[in-house]
């Protein structure tokens, strides 16, 4: 059975096929480094990471036969040039980057900068302020098991930066001003005619027609009164005092018509994924709130330069995540990143499995006790591998490979990532004393959620990790559980399980012996 998915372009669900026999060309919106990234926005970057896993998984069967894709996939880490208001087509919004300066400087005036922040950070610094939430958004991605992260650390061009990619935005934006697609209006700023673009609004339904004035009303009259369309958005805008700014002439080494300033948010994902993907790719993924304007203008923008037909054949979108049943919300205090859960003692494992197990296109809902829940799971999964014990090259068992069939058609049923992990707990199930075969099969479908993995990385770590005065108490407390069950000295017994629940502890008793560990949130 091939992948078949879901295309936002289309409104379908389709039939996979590469531009390049066994080979996949893959975009991911990352983050814009302003901030911590939070749970909503992984949620995206892990569905698309599981859709790369799946493509390079030898379970994942292509059309000629052959097992699995080599993929390339890029993802930026935005440092420049995203507006505040993202559904803002003018050039009247803030910049991020400009809003994280002033929080910052508020922040570290009233003293709610942590001690962390205050030593790396120098809020006039946008430079120091997207380097030092690079390397969170960085660390947290490592602890979540993204593929692609782990391997821009061998080859930075597989997450590029604006801010090092000027000049390819400022060459795609003189050839769109060459081909009549874009122009340079009263106020300096370099503007893309939409109506020179026939198929815009394609993806999302936005038509010129739908757009009479701007987003929303919120487009300013005077910025209306210099665009030839209000739909039309901005490529360049000039501006001498922003902080982060070049000039167009001096990094081109030759004199342009455009203004010292920054670019538009739109103009650079083109430009980075064609300078390391080529002039069409096969998949570009984002959270659907990136729809419109961002993959519209990407897409407009990217052909009318390229002269192609397409720019990413295959749009994949990952629907908005609600906490508890509510939008995120700061003030509602259900809004959390990597490091808010891990402190109230939820793994990076269950955290990964919470966020990939509702579908992609659906709204998903995070809650305390669904993470509990994938925190079971994870655990199970782990001490079947464990008790099954498979060694590199151990061929699969009977069971393992039916439970791999189900898995890889879950899988090519538009990612159903809630079938696939339904054919791992049956295969579970019906299997109570693994072998070498049965773990085998777990792993290789473990390879695509990438769940169990970070559990033993987990396990190791923490094995490896000095032991805590009362990690060693606790420790003592369960060996004595486990001498006074041994002998049936219940009330022994009895009176330690009191005490661990005093300490919030959770003891299970396995096959290779009682392991502990703190109840979720404490």
């Amino acid at each position: 059975m091939s992948l078949r998915l879901h295309n936002t372009l289309s409104g379908q669900v389709e039939t996979f096929t590469p531009i390049k026999h066994g080979e996949v060309t893959f975009y991911s919106c990352g983050p814009t480094v302003y901030d911590f990234a939070h749970i909503g926005n992984f949620r995206s970057f892990l569905n698309a990471d599981v859709l790369r896993r799946w493509l390079e998984s030898p379970l994942c069967e292509r059309a000629d036969g052959g097992k699995g894709y080599r993929v390339t996939q890029v993802m930026n880490i935005t440092d420049v040039g995203h507006l505040v208001d993202d559904a803002a087509l003018d050039s009247s919004g803030e910049d991020r980057m400009e809003a994280a300066r002033v929080r910052l400087l508020e922040d570290k005036k009233s003293g709610k900068l942590p001690s962390e922040a205050a030593a790396k950070i120098n809020p006039n610094d946008p430079y120091a302020i997207a380097d030092y939430y690079a390397d969170a958004f960085l660390a947290d991605s490592r602890r979540l098991g993204l593929r692609v992260v782990e391997e821009a650390a061998k080859d930075p061009s597989l997450m590029p930066r604006p801010t090092r990619s000027i000049a390819e935005m400022l060459e795609m934006t003189l050839t769109l001003i060459e081909k009549g697609h874009a122009y340079i209006a009263a106020d300096g700023v370099a503007y893309f005619d939409t109506q020179s673009f026939p198929d815009y609004g394609r993806l999302s339904g936005n038509t010129l027609d739908k757009i009479k004035s701007g987003a929303g009303g919120r487009v300013s009259g005077q910025t209306q009164a210099v665009k030839k369309h209000p739909a039309d958005f901005m490529l360049w805008k000039p501006d001498p005092t922003h902080l982060m700014r070049w000039d167009p002439s001096k990094v081109l080494g030759r004199s342009v018509p455009l203004k010292e300033g920054y670019p538009g948010w739109h103009i650079e994902c083109s430009a980075m994924a064609r300078g390391r993907l080529g002039d069409v790719i096969d998949f570009h993924s984002g959270g659907e709130d990136n729809i419109f304007p961002h993959h519209e203008c990407e897409i407009a923008q990217s052909r009318c330069a390229t002269g192609k037909p397409a720019f990413a054949r295959h749009w994949l979108h990952t629907r908005f995540l609600q906490v508890e049943g509510a939008k995120m919300s700061k003030s509602k205090g259900n809004f959390f990143t990597l490091r808010d859960l891990e402190r109230k003692g939820f793994s990076a494992a269950a955290i990964r499995l919470e966020l990939i197990k509702t579908h992609y296109r659906s709204n998903a809902n995070f809650t305390e006790q669904g993470l509990k829940d994938s925190a079971r799971m994870v655990e199970r999964w782990r001490e079947f591998v464990v008790k099954g014990g498979a060694a590199a090259g151990t061929g699969l068992s009977e069971a393992g490979a039916a439970a791999c069939a189900e898995f890889a058609a879950a899988m090519n049923d538009d990612m159903n990532v809630a079938g696939a992990i339904g054919a791992i707990n049956t295969f579970i199930n019906r299997t109570p004393n693994p072998g070498p075969g049965d773990a085998a099969a777990l792993e290789l479908m473990d390879g695509v959620l990438g769940v169990v993995a970070l559990a033993r990385r987990d396990a190791a770590a923490t094995n490896d990790a000095p032991r805590s005065p009362e990690d060693l108490h606790i420790d003592d407390l369960v060996h004595r559980r486990t001498e006074a069950r041994k002998t049936k000295n219940w009330p022994e017994a009895d009176k330690i399980r009191d005490e661990l629940v005093r300490l919030n502890v959770v003891v299970e008793d396995t096959a290779s012996g009682p392991k502990w560990s703190r109840k979720a949130g404490f």
